[in-house]
Order: C-alpha cells, then sequence, then structure tokens
C-alpha cells in the first residue's frame, strides 16, 4: 500500500486533484448504481411473485389434465401461455403436460397438498435445467369416473412456474447499462475534476511564476493579482506584501549603505588630510609649528571618536538580533537614569542639570534602556546653550529631558528619528545621526513610546513613556 501511496503523492497537484475527484465520484456513482440494481431486482422479483400468487389455472382444465395422466385422454389446448403447469397430488406423483418440463416436489409441496400450508414459493431447476420459479397452492377438482357416474373431488396441488430468466435478462441489460453510464460518469468527473484544478490552481502557478521570477531576476516589484476573498487571494495577498515588504527592506539596506557610506566619507577625509600634512611633514623635514602641531593631531584624535562611534552605531543597527531585544529583566528607570545624568555632568560641567527622579520599575534589556537614556541626555547637553540648564523629571513611567537649546523646526519634527538624518542646524557639531533611531528602536522593543516636542520658552523636550513592571524583590539583581 506504501508505494502506490508513494507513487500518488508524486503526481502533481492538479492530476491528485483530478485523481481524488474521479475517485470519490466513482464511489458515489458505483454506490448508486448497486443500490438502484438491487432496488430494481428487488422489485422485479415481488412483481414476478405477487404475479405467480394471483395467476389461478381452470379447475377444467386442471380436471382434464388429470385425465390425461391418469387414462390418456386427450388434452384440450391450454388456456394461457407463458406458465408452466404441474398436478401433485398426495403421494407427490407428478402430471403434466407433454410440451412442459417436469419440476422437482419439495416437502413444502407437499405440505400444501395436504393442507398444512396455503401455499409455497420457492425457486427450482426443471429437467431441462432452466432455473424456475415456482408457487403451489392447493385446489380441488371434481374428476368424472364415467358416464352417467357422479364425480369425484379430489385435493391437488398445482404448481405454477415462471423462468427467473425473465427477471435475470432485464437486469443483465440494466447492469450493462448502469456500469456504461457510470463509467461515462467517472471519465467525465476525471475530466471535470482537471479543468477545475487547472482553473482553481492558476493563481498558484502565477504565484510559482511570481516567485520563480524573484528567485531568478531578484525582481521584487512583480505583484500578483488578487481575486476574491477565498484562500488563493489570501495567499496572493500574502505574497504581494512580503514582496512589498522585502523591497522596502532592500532600498533601507541601499539607503543605510549609502547614508554610512556618505557620513563616513566626511571625517575619513578630514582624517586623511590632516595625516597627510603629519607625513609630508615629516617627508620634506619642515617642522609643523607646535601650535598647529597640536591642532592637527587634537582634530585626529576627534576623528578618531567620531569614526568609532559611528562604527559602533551602525554595528548596534546591523546587529542580526536587532529586531528582537536581549533578554527582559525588571531594572529600576529612576536608577538608570541618575546613571545616565552622572555622565551627562560629566560632558557638560558648564551646565546646571536638575533631576526629579521618582521610582519607576520597567520591563527591558538594562544595558539598551541605558544606552537609549544615555543618547537622550547627551542631545540635550550637545544643543543646550553655554551655562544652560537642562531638566531631568522621572514621574509614573514618563521620564522628561527638557533643554533650552534652538529646538526643532516643526517641519523636522517628524524625521528626528531617521537613521542617519541630521538638522541642517547641527551637521556642524559631532554625531552620526543614528543615536535617535537607536533611542526609538529601544524603547519600542520595551513596549514603550518616545516623541519630541518643541518646549515651551525655547528648547526641546523629550518625552519617554515606558509601561511598569512589578517591583523586584529587594535581594534580586538590579540592571
Amino acid at each position: 500500500m506504501t508505494g502506490p501511496l508513494r507513487r500518488i503523492r508524486a503526481l502533481p497537484l492538479r492530476s491528485r486533484l483530478a485523481l481524488l475527484v474521479a475517485t470519490a465520484v466513482a464511489v458515489a456513482v458505483a454506490a448508486v448504481a448497486a443500490a438502484c440494481w438491487f432496488v430494481t431486482r428487488a422489485q422485479l422479483e415481488h412483481q414476478a411473485d405477487a404475479t405467480l400468487r394471483s395467476t389461478k389455472v381452470d379447475k377444467d382444465y386442471l380436471g382434464d389434465l388429470y385425465k390425461y395422466c391418469t387414462s390418456a385422454t386427450k388434452l384440450p389446448p391450454r388456456p394461457y401461455t407463458g406458465f408452466t403447469v404441474q398436478l401433485i397430488d398426495a403421494q407427490g406423483t407428478v402430471c403434466i403436460a407433454p410440451d412442459s418440463s417436469k419440476l422437482p416436489v419439495t416437502e413444502a409441496d407437499l405440505a400444501v397438498v395436504n393442507g398444512e400450508n396455503g401455499g409455497a414459493l420457492h425457486t427450482e431447476t426443471d429437467t431441462d435445467g432452466v432455473k424456475m420459479r415456482v408457487f403451489t397452492y392447493a385446489v380441488t377438482v371434481t374428476v368424472s369416473r364415467g358416464p352417467g357416474l357422479p364425480g369425484t373431488d379430489l385435493t391437488l396441488g398445482v404448481s405454477v412456474a415462471r423462468p427467473t430468466s425473465e427477471i435475470n435478462s432485464p437486469l443483465s441489460t440494466l447492469a450493462w447499462v448502469l456500469l456504461l453510464v457510470s463509467g461515462i460518469g467517472v471519465i467525465g468527473a476525471g475530466a471535470a475534476g482537471l479543468w477545475v484544478a487547472r482553473s482553481g490552481l492558476r493563481p498558484v502557478d502565477e504565484l510559482t511564476e511570481a516567485v520563480e521570477h524573484v528567485a531568478r531576476t531578484e525582481d521584487l516589484t512583480v505583484r500578483i493579482p488578487v481575486e476574491g476573498e477565498d484562500e488563493i487571494a489570501r495567499l496572493s495577498e500574502s505574497f504581494n506584501s512580503m514582496a512589498a515588504s522585502l523591497a522596502t527592506s532592500r532600498d533601507r539596506q541601499a539607503q543605510l549603505i549609502a547614508d554610512a557610506g556618505h557620513e563616513l566619507r566626511t571625517p575619513l577625509t578630514s582624517l586623511r588630510t590632516n595625516v597627510e600634512l603629519l607625513a609630508r611633514s615629516d617627508e620634506t623635514g619642515r617642522a609643523i609649528p607646535p601650535d598647529d602641531r597640536k591642532a592637527l593631531m587634537s582634530s585626529v584624535k576627534a576623528q578618531m571618536t567620531e569614526l568609532a562611534s559611528l562604527i559602533g552605531d551602525l554595528q548596534e543597527l546591523a546587529r542580526p538580533d536587532a529586531a528582537q531585544p536581549g533578554p527582559l529583566q525588571v531594572v529600576s528607570l529612576h536608577d538608570i537614569t541618575r546613571t545616565a545624568l552622572e555622565r551627562a555632568r560629566l560632558r557638560g560641567p558648564e551646565l546646571t542639570i536638575t533631576a526629579e527622579l521618582a521610582p519607576w520599575y520597567v520591563r527591558a534589556e538594562p544595558a539598551a534602556l541605558e544606552r537609549a537614556v544615555v543618547n537622550v541626555l547627551d542631545n540635550a547637553v550637545k544643543f543646550s546653550p553655554q551655562r544652560g540648564t537642562i531638566d531631568v523629571v522621572l514621574h509614573r513611567g514618563e521620564l522628561t529631558v527638557r533643554d533650552r537649546g534652538p529646538g526643532i523646526p516643526a517641519d523636522e519634527l517628524p524625521h528626528v528619528f531617521e537613521r542617519f538624518w541630521r538638522s541642517p542646524s547641527a551637521r556642524q557639531l559631532p554625531g552620526s545621526g543614528l543615536g535617535l533611531s537607536i533611542v526609538a528602536r529601544t524603547v519600542q522593543q520595551a513596549g514603550g513610546e518616545i516623541a519630541l516636542l518643541p518646549a515651551t520658552g525655547g528648547g526641546t523636550e523629550a518625552v519617554i513613556r515606558l509601561p511598569g513592571a512589578p517591583q523586584p524583590p529587594p535581594d534580586a539583581p538590579q540592571g
């Protein structure tokens, strides 16, 4: 059984569907044909038996037949046709017409003659080998003993028989007709199933061709027409959505590479210029003034720092698990913010940074969350004026960082979380344009949201909202 199943599974899907439809129709047609044949046979047999039971042979003819068998008198013509008639006496002696075949006498027939049974219906084979359906009933016949003498009443059994071929022949014809009709039906069902399979699987063929085209040409602009609302339509919609997502991802990847190349070009060009000046000084023996050399070395160090920061941000964005955060832990946002504030004060010692931090626990990746808070505070430090003030407030899961810098124009606010986007007014400041995009991703992974808003009175206000988590036990490790 395993071999045929393996061969069936190796067939194309449309062939398997056509075979399944043909098999189902064949089973249904066979069941209907068999039921029709058996019902017809039962009906014909019932009608034949009813006809035999209702057939009563003329008593005068029966008397003449008995005299023919006992005294060899002349037998008059039959008053009927299509039946075989024989007489049975109490001793089982049979009397038949000269052109009839003898039927065997059964115990049921004798029981009818003896008055023990009202009638007997059975199937027997006569002396000519013909299968007959026989009905035996009792009849009283008056037999004349001679001229002028009163007749004698005699109880005899009368067997009336008809050949079963009268039923079997129509049934045989019906069987052949049903077989022919069933064969035509199965062939038609197979053809219809193949047509339905081809029509129904046409969208699958289009999907296959589209996938093969994408694999061959890497063309992600291919779209499959969606018709209806069935499973095939849903599959087509899913493919179109997947192709659109892949195209968007590839465009973003290309844009990321282009933006990264553009951002790397500026510090590399400056670094190359400074290194060439230092190298030319050593080659020509013309010393660079100490102040200029110190400035060159400071510039080289700053460019190296900018490159290292940019490469670190790129590595963060290009992590394989960038879409999935690391192990989430219940951490105290107020402690993480307090640590980030210490670093911010070191980077802006001339600034005044105020902090009001109410306890709040969140579920997040500790290192990523700390880096996000540091990035937000670094932006505030970077854009704050000399001796400016930065206000940091944490209340019920809402962390607000407000600076007094130049602020962000309203038309630039929708772009602040895009990768490598930098405001035209901030391009002269250090930075890669990746910090806020990393912050937004980290906050979203923690189930929160972030927004940059113009602050009342000038400056920018960064708002981070994070859902709370149950406070960990006192002895639990903190992130």
